[in-house]
């Protein structure tokens, strides 16, 4: 089955793996290099496909300073094209609109077809900033790639720490799915109550409007360093002082968070909605630390395993 028809099914799961480009700039080779290291670790995952970021500046968002210098990346289509070709995996890539016209947005879809054979994408709005105006909604961002003549997999961003303040997570993904977004990707989870909360409320809320839930991939990460959990938590991830302290209090603290991450996931995985909503997961590494990148394989099987016992492979049905 191709990835379109595994996040399209009503049914089955998805495993990911999510990474963020090379900074700018960044000679050939040493995008090559990248991209090798990358494929040598994932080469023993059964993943359905990559996903490759676009990092923005969120620097709006909050009043709170960035832990880590913002710096931006090669392309993401273009390290999504890379690693495609090398590896055969389809891949995911991210897209943040951020100040593009209607005009720019179409011709960058364009280029996205022409140039990169890309098929699916995860469209990503802006941080919230209060009284700022833009050029183009999310939701018209994903009315048009939709109707693409290249007929794109399009998928949006789910945050469970947001459901319910002040408005709902779910109903908006419930919005996004009418305009054409076929699946979502958490942010990444450390709180389970939240995450249980937003999928329960999905899964009735779809139910009473008459609509199959969308695929809601569920993103993981492993943490092993202070400076880590302080840029995860500037990301709006929801981490508890308990379960922060459990981690840098740890033996081994990225042991620890993978601990904590299976725990979450079986949590996740123990409700009603299971069976209701169709579900997958990500795993990523948020720092370039090599010892939080390797743990990120560690994370992978773990969290495959959970899967792979509770969640059925079968794919049956495809939404409409």
């Amino acid at each position: 089955m191709t990835l379109r028809s595994k996040l399209l099914a009503t049914d089955g799961r998805v495993l990911l793996y999510g990474t963020t480009p090379p900074r700018d700039g960044s000679p050939p080779e040493v995008v090559e290099t990248a991209a090798a290291k990358l494929i040598e670790r994932v080469k023993p995952l059964p993943l359905d496909g990559l996903v490759v970021y676009d990092i923005q500046d969120e620097s709006r968002r909050t009043a709170v300073p960035r832990p880590f210098p913002f710096t931006r990346t090669v392309d993401p289509r273009a390290y999504a094209k890379l690693l495609f070709s090398h590896t055969g995996t389809p891949v995911i890539a991210y897209k943040c609109i951020g100040d593009m016209s209607e005009a720019e947005w179409r011709s960058w879809l364009d280029e996205t077809a022409r140039d990169y054979a890309i098929d699916d994408l995860a469209i990503v709005g802006r941080p919230t900033s209060r009284g700022a105006r833009y050029p183009l909604s999310l939701i018209d961002a994903i009315r048009i790639a939709v109707a693409h003549e290249r007929r794109f997999t399009i998928g949006g961003v789910a945050i469970a720490e947001r459901h319910g303040q002040p408005s709902s997570e779910s109903r908006r993904m419930i919005d996004k799915a009418s305009h054409g977004a076929s699946f979502f990707v958490s942010q990444t989870v450390y709180h389970a109550g939240a995450t249980i909360r937003m999928l329960s409320d999905y899964a009735r809320d779809c139910e009473q409007a008459g609509v199959a839930p969308r695929r809601v991939v569920l993103t993981f990460a492993p943490v092993g360093r202070e400076k880590t959990l302080a840029f995860m938590k500037w990301l709006g991830i929801s981490i508890a002082p308990a379960i922060e302290r459990a981690i840098q209090c740890g033996a081994s603290p990225l042991a620890k968070s993978i601990e904590i991450c299976h725990a979450n996931l079986v949590r996740i995985l123990e409700q009603d909605y299971v069976g209701r909503v169709p579900l997958g997961i990500n795993v990523e590494s948020v720092s370039i630390n090599k010892d939080e990148i390797n743990a990120s394989v560690d994370l992978f099987h773990a969290l495959a395993d959970v899967l792979k016992t509770r969640l059925p492979r079968r794919s049956r049905t495809s939404i409409p």
